[in-house]
């Protein structure tokens, strides 16, 4: 199957946590790092969920928000420290592509965000992703 979602990253499922609607998944990335993705108890079913399942993390672009340093007093659980290798901008948006422990995310941001923080090719950056914005696949 091919997606229109830019950033799939795999990794292996650590804990999945359940409620009475949702579950939070717990991965590690292939790459060192980690996501936590909130997900209906049902999907985490569906899918056979477990320590040790193999997935994909997938994140549209446009759900990965950028800053340049950590930020601390925020309910975003997911913030991956990488660096900026590539910037795109148009009339309104800019593509950022950032480089993470041996993986890679694009972010879809304003160009009006991308002038204000001052973002470059080489610039250290956190990518923010809400773990309700984490979709899961398995592998």
């Amino acid at each position: 199957m091919s997606l229109s979602i830019r950033n799939q990253l795999p990794g292996t499922v650590t804990a999945v946590t359940p409620g009475e609607a949702m579950a939070t998944v717990k991965v590690d990335l292939s790459n060192g790092q980690h996501l936590t993705s909130a997900i209906t108890l049902d999907a985490a079913e569906d899918l056979g969920l477990a320590a040790g399942s193999s997935v994909r993390a997938l994140v549209k672009s446009t759900e990965v928000s950028l800053a340049t340093a950590p930020v601390d007093h925020v309910s975003i659980r997911n913030q991956l420290p990488g660096k900026i290798t590539e910037i795109s901008t148009g009339g309104a948006m800019a593509s950022v592509k950032i480089a993470f422990g041996g993986g890679e995310l694009t972010s879809a941001i304003t160009k009006e965000s991308a002038t204000d923080l001052g973002l470059s090719v080489g610039s250290p950056v956190i990518a923010l992703i809400k773990s309700t914005e984490v979709s899961l696949e398995t592998a």
